[in-house]
């Protein structure tokens, strides 16, 4: 069973979160320039993706790198602002009016209300979205979020490579370097990097290391948000 706590708008751990971050500067943004501007086809224009791409500090999509492939960046160059324009339209924080995008009065009221922001996005975006639509590779690793979750809860305790909590799962075989490169790959884009950004898990890059050096955490955002059937193992795991 998974259950998402409700978290008070206080707490400090939201701002560990990428995607309420995000959400948040594009809902801000919104209501101080009276909406955003669509393209024809209803996306972002690119003057809000810019500004987006310097503002909301995004892991592995900072301005440097974004920048450093295109000078000209649109909303589907840019995954993290397409995610939140989905989300909020999906969540019905936001609407199309008259070629821009507007906040609805949800929108308004979770803007000032992180807790209950984080509590209207991040259940939904983990355990509803497509994972797939997304990224790069059309497979999907076999398995569900409750299994998933259940055992990184307390087996991440001290921290792994993508490689060894795919392991957890899959078995010790594939590796970055070989045949199995695209298991690890689906696995990484459909469950570690939604972790990631919503928040609960963070990512290191090993020093020195290559793509398949790097090592992840639960963060306290994990521990703040998540109601898990496992946490009493890791209660006793800890005491041990």
């Amino acid at each position: 069973m998974i259950e998402f706590r409700t978290l008070s708008d206080g707490n400090l751990a939201l701002q560990l979160s990428p995607l309420i971050r995000a959400a948040w500067h594009t809902m801000e943004y919104a209501a101080k320039h009276k909406g955003i501007d669509l393209t024809a086809t209803k996306a972002f224009q690119r003057k809000f993706v810019h500004w987006a791409v310097e503002h909301v500090d995004w892991p592995g999509y900072g301005a440097e790198e974004v920048f450093s492939v295109s000078k000209v960046v649109n909303e589907y160059e840019f995954p993290p602002i397409q995610i939140v324009h989905f989300l909020l339209l999906r969540r019905k924080l936001g609407r199309h009016y008259k070629g821009k995008f507007l906040l609805t009065r949800k929108g308004q009221d979770l803007l000032v209300a992180p807790g209950a922001l984080f509590g209207e996005l991040i259940p939904f975006f983990l355990l509803n979205v497509d994972h797939v639509s997304y990224g790069r590779l059309e497979e999907r690793p076999f398995g569900t979020w409750d299994v998933w979750l259940n055992v990184i809860n307390v087996e991440l305790e001290q921290g792994l490579t993508e490689k060894q909590i795919y392991g957890l799962f899959y078995g010790e075989g594939p590796d970055w370097d070989n045949a199995g490169w695209r298991d690890l790959a689906a696995f990484s884009s459909h469950v570690l990097k939604p972790l990631e950004w919503a928040g609960l898990v963070s990512a290191h890059e090993v020093e020195g290391g290559s793509r398949r050096d790097w090592v992840c955490f639960k963060t306290v955002l994990w521990r703040e948000a998540l109601q898990l059937d496992t946490d009493e193992m890791v209660k006793a795991k800890t005491r041990h």
